[in-house]
């Protein structure tokens, strides 16, 4: 027999946003349920890199994680189909984790908070008018307010407007886990494994996971990508490959529609340049989670999606500039060019790996710094003499 059950909030996903939007929440005073299809732990495609922006948001949101859940990588190497650009010092560190486990914390921290633990159950059916859903075994829950934090494939964001994502505008990455191999740990990253996007290596406690992804549509041919980028690193054969959606840039101008909202990979918050997408995960779950806390305490559920969007709209600022810079880095006919401007420079070396490790944001790199990486990449392109000595 169904039962229908009422909260104040309902959060679909339970991963890194849906977790920190769940977490948020309930300690600002709300009755949430936290609901996933999967039971936790479980298995999560992702490199799991973990950037210094991502380490600020999880200790913000989360605190202090237990020791060991993140891996400290201190060299990062860039190469360009396998020839070395440079190797560059994290400090501090880069860091990696393993996805199952990490996740497994974070929803953990969420049902400690007072989350009600819906995971392990698939949503059968969502009216977002009602923000109410009814799992597969019959419950319905209902709610003033809805958090979408469902993943690329985001089924809130499918009812509400018939699609997740462009299909012509995400990524698809390809991954498989390696053994380590031995001597001194580096993690890696080929701007020439893709079109308009990389490859990676990054260590982990225990193993090592390469991948390889770029904007679907300028990839048809990504599985050879990766066999070739496979035979670069070294891999041995028989390695399980397994591929996943990004959205890498394309996020909806309004995340969420009424009284529903969209976090992290839901609403396209993944760096469109580094892919990173685990620090806006968590910095928009807790921003929607906040949201709902002051709607409902002004008795206007109806603005929530307001509070949210205007916390939003810096992240939203970053990505927009992260997409210009874009189509310098990656456009194919500057893409060698870019990667030569690394090597020769030592300065775009550094500005690069602290933009993938979250020291540094687009906005701080400034118009100047711009023109000067345009000058590099595009007068000599347009001279027909070529680059001057």
């Amino acid at each position: 027999m169904s039962q229908t059950r009422r909260f104040d909030l309902i959060v679909i996903g339970a991963g890194p946003a849906g977790s920190a939007a769940a977490l948020v929440a309930a300690q600002g005073g709300l009755s949430v349920a936290l609901v996933d299809r999967a039971a936790f732990p479980r298995d999560k495609l992702c490199g799991g890199g973990i950037s210094g922006r991502a380490q600020g948001h999880l200790d913000r949101v989360f605190g202090a994680l237990p020791g060991g859940l993140l891996h400290p990588v201190s060299q990062i190497r860039l190469r360009h189909r396998g020839a070395d650009l440079g190797v560059q010092i994290c400090d501090p560190p880069f860091h990696t984790t393993m996805r199952r486990a990490f996740d497994a914390v974070l929803a953990g921290r969420a049902l400690g908070a007072g989350a009600a633990d819906h995971t392990g159950q698939r949503v059968r059916g969502i009216d977002p008018d009602a923000a109410a859903i009814t799992l597969t075994c019959g419950t319905q829950l209902e709610a003033p307010l809805l958090i979408g934090a469902d993943g690329v494939n985001s089924i809130v964001a499918r009812r509400l407007w018939g699609r997740a994502h462009d299909p012509a505008r995400i990524a698809f990455a390809l991954e498989v886990e390696a053994p380590a191999p031995p001597g001194p740990e580096v993690l890696e990253i080929d701007l020439g494994a893709a079109h308009w996007g990389y490859g990676w290596s990054f260590p982990k406690a225990g193993g090592l996971t390469l991948g390889v992804g770029g904007l679907a549509a300028r990839n048809p041919a990504l599985g050879a990508s990766m066999a070739d980028y496979l035979a670069r690193a070294g891999a041995p054969d028989g390695l399980r490959i397994r591929g996943h959606h990004l959205p890498f840039g394309d996020f909806p101008a309004i995340a969420g529609e009424g009284r529903v909202l969209l976090a992290g990979d839901a609403a396209g918050l993944v760096d469109p340049i580094t892919g990173e997408g685990i620090g806006w995960a968590v910095h928009s779950g807790a921003l929607a989670g906040a949201a709902a806390v002051r709607a409902l305490a002004e008795d206007a559920p109806g603005a929530a999606l307001r509070h949210y969007m205007a916390g939003l709209a810096p992240v939203h600022a970053e990505l927009r500039r992260a997409r210009m810079l874009r189509r310098l880095i990656y456009a194919r006919p500057l893409q060698g060019r870019f990667a030569r401007a690394i090597a020769r420079n030592a300065a775009i070396q550094r500005r690069y790996v602290q933009l993938l490790q979250g020291e540094r944001d687009y906005a701080d790199l400034g118009a100047g710094s711009v023109l000067r990486l345009l000058r590099r990449l595009v007068l000599p392109a347009l001279d027909p003499l070529g680059p001057r000595r």
